[in-house]
């Protein structure tokens, strides 16, 4: 997403909390799950419907929302016959988050042998387990982290 697009449009929940913005942007399950099957390859409305099971109306709402937002682009697919959806840097974005969603569902929704897909690296491996780092590169968490309140702008 530009920092400088303008979302005049959107109530912000909480106007100076990054993630409450993100979460009005992308929160819902039917969008979060767009961006993961655009993520996975889908492209055009008919992926996204089989591969969600999302009925029409919804989808053509997400689709159009997501757009708007920056996140995703629409393109003329090669064939000239049809509009296709193409995630955008900010769509790319969350990959992280993406991944982030998935490997805390695969410890915390599976039971312990419990078939699911795994996302694997060019090699076929699964991907490391992410883990946020502080500015020296030591392994960050709530108990050593805090969040500054600046309601004046970045700091």
């Amino acid at each position: 997403m530009n920092p400088a697009r303008s979302f005049d449009d959107t109530a912000w929940t909480d106007s100076t909390c990054p993630v409450a913005r993100t979460l009005d942007l992308v929160g819902d399950r039917w969008t979060l799950l767009i961006i993961r099957d655009a993520m996975d390859g889908a492209r055009s409305f008919t992926d996204f419907q089989q591969r969600t099971g999302v009925a029409r109306n919804i989808l053509t709402d997400r689709l159009r929302r997501l757009v708007d937002r920056g996140i995703l682009e629409r393109q003329t697919a090669v064939s000239g016959r049809r509009q296709v959806y193409v995630l955008t840097e900010s769509g790319r974005d969350l990959f992280t988050v993406i991944v982030a969603m998935r490997q805390w569902g695969e410890r915390h929704t599976f039971a312990r042998h419990e078939a699911h897909s795994v996302l694997v690296d060019e090699s076929g491996l699964p991907l490391a387990q992410l883990r946020p780092t502080d500015s020296r590169g030591a392994t960050a968490n709530m108990d050593t982290t805090t969040v500054v309140r600046n309601n004046q702008g970045t700091p």
